[in-house]
């Protein structure tokens, strides 16, 4: 291969890789020359010819991206997932794709810019117009699918009523990727661009929705826009992305009501789900308390199963020295069938007989020898591990309720717990039911096979 190979990534990318060659005093042979990473001059032309590849793959790539706008310019499809309503198809006799109607799907969005523009007919005659929210309850009840099969969400809805592509344009540029550094790790995020920012040409494929319809969903949209998100980003539920829907599989949400109304409650956000929401904090304590309890659980069982562990660990240690034994005297008998041999004592058809039933033994008692020590190895490893868990969680427990932070509170609950399943059938607006008559499943952070 050439070494123009080892020039995938970014910069610091090939630094890594030229830094392994050099420490590991590892050569690098290609079809033109042969690279020394710890001579001078190979160094230096080695990373010159890193450089220069990524600067022609940078070329190649700019040409490709011009290549695509162009032929989104003539009104090719060049997107990777098409939109609902529509499939990608060849254009016949020409170029590049374009869209084709598919009419289920079509149908769908016709009925979701019917219900928002128009609205759903009364019993009484009239008519009531329904937001993003009530149409993606009514799709659901419906049960029609979304492309991938899920159920439908407000931000999809939203997503369709505004997506020029069905009146047969089609745009450009409407998400960037953007980069940035957080805690030393690269986060990738694709917020929505400045409208000034976008591309929008007229596309092959024909149109689902009417302009006049879809203008009037653009202003209808323009007068009651999504409630805008606040730029304070900080966790303020020290639950999130722990707590799990014991319905539907969804991640529990946060519910704010502000100071003077009640208190903030977690909720399920899939409309269609009928898991009763309850108090955050609520919830919060009692995960609380059910770590307190299984802690007290698996310290006993800790013990009880860590003799067994050191038992079944001494057992395999004294299989090992036994076949270490036989490895011996197998070496030995090995050596003494090459004796008889020499000899005279064993022809040559006895010698290649002997011989390889004991080389098939030492072979086996290798076998054996290399899975116990594994078995020993990764046994002890995860009874180290085991044993780690009980500090941490004691840890959590005697410091949580004086963090200052929700994010801290998360950090420390997300390092001892893998997912909580929060499962509520009524409310407690019924008369005899708690507010605290939900059921959590606790699933802690164990190594594998810890039980």
């Amino acid at each position: 291969m050439e070494v123009e190979r080892l020039a995938r990534g970014d910069t610091i990318d090939q630094g890594i890789v030229a830094q392994t060659f050099q420490f590991s005093d590892t050569k690098i042979i290609t079809p033109l020359k042969t690279y020394d990473p710890n001579n001078e001059f190979d160094e230096e032309y080695f990373e010159f010819g890193l450089f220069m590849s990524r600067r022609e793959y940078k070329v190649i790539n700019r040409r490709l991206q011009r290549g695509r706008i162009a032929s989104f310019k003539e009104g090719h499809y060049v997107g990777n997932k098409t939109p609902y309503g529509y499939r990608k198809v060849k254009i016949e006799g020409g170029k590049g794709f374009t869209l084709e109607i598919l009419e289920p799907e079509a149908d769908i969005v016709r009925l979701a810019f019917n219900l928002y523009t128009e609205g759903e007919l009364l019993p009484d005659g009239s008519r009531r117009r329904l937001g993003p929210s009530l149409i993606c309850r009514r799709l659901n009840e419906m049960k029609f699918p979304t492309k991938s099969g899920n159920t439908w969400s407000p931000h999809t809805i939203r997503g369709m009523l505004t997506n020029p592509v069905y009146i047969g344009k089609m745009r450009w540029n409407y998400k960037k990727s953007v980069k940035r550094m957080e805690d030393g790790k690269l986060v990738v995020s694709r917020p929505k661009a400045d409208p000034s920012e976008w591309l929008i040409v007229d596309g092959f494929h024909p149109p689902i929705i009417d302009k006049q319809v879809f203008d009037m969903a653009q202003e209808l949209m323009a007068n009651r826009p999504p409630r805008p998100v606040k730029g304070d980003t900080t966790i303020k539920n020290p639950l999130a992305g722990l707590v799990v829907c014991g319905k539907c599989g969804r991640k529990m949400a946060r519910r704010p009501y502000g100071p003077r109304t009640r208190a903030d409650t977690l909720m399920c956000p899939d409309p269609m789900c009928s898991n009763v929401s309850s108090d955050l904090a609520l919830v919060e304590s009692r995960i609380i308390g059910g770590l307190e309890d299984w802690l007290s659980s698996y310290r006993l069982k800790w013990e009880a199963d860590s003799s067994s562990a050191n038992t079944q660990i001494e057992i395999k240690r004294k299989s090992v020295e036994r076949l270490e034994k036989d490895l011996v005297a197998l070496d030995r008998q090995l050596s003494s069938v090459h004796d008889l041999l020499e000899q005279g004592v064993y022809d040559t058809e006895t010698f290649l007989q002997r011989s390889r039933t004991i080389a098939e033994r030492i072979q086996s008692a290798k076998g054996s020898i290399e899975t116990l020590n594994g078995e020993i190895a990764l046994e002890s490893k995860r009874e180290e591990a085991k044993k780690d868990v009980i500090p941490a969680v004691e840890h959590l427990l005697e410091v949580y309720y004086t963090l200052e932070t929700p994010k801290l509170k998360n950090d420390m609950l997300r390092a001892v717990l893998e997912k909580v399943v929060y499962t509520k059938e009524r409310s407690a607006r019924w008369r005899g039911v708690s507010p605290d008559d939900f059921e959590l499943v606790l699933y802690p952070r164990l190594p594998d096979g810890s039980g």
